[in-house]
């Protein structure tokens, strides 16, 4: 699976790194050099974070179908247990 971000996201992407690079790296990088980084996240590193990122809502939706029964239980067979009150 490809991981692709919209135009907007990808630009407001590069935009940081180069931010990141110019704060924190001995020599800034230019627009195409971000791209090619970015791209690279992408492509190598993205699915891993993307791939943690579904285990972790598969168990939290399987945390809540546990929990479910509790929330909606019914007592069964409740009328007699009623009526010699």
């Amino acid at each position: 699976m490809t991981i692709e971000l919209d135009r907007d996201t990808k630009t407001r992407a590069i935009q940081s790194l180069q931010r990141y690079f110019d704060e924190n790296m001995e020599e800034p990088i230019g627009n195409i050099t971000a791209n090619a980084l970015l791209n690279f996240f992408l492509q190598d590193i993205a699915p891993s974070v993307y791939n943690q990122a579904v285990r972790d809502v598969q168990a939290n939706m399987q945390q809540k179908t546990e929990d479910l029964d509790i929330e909606v239980h019914a007592d069964e067979f409740q009328y007699w247990p009623k009526q010699k009150r």
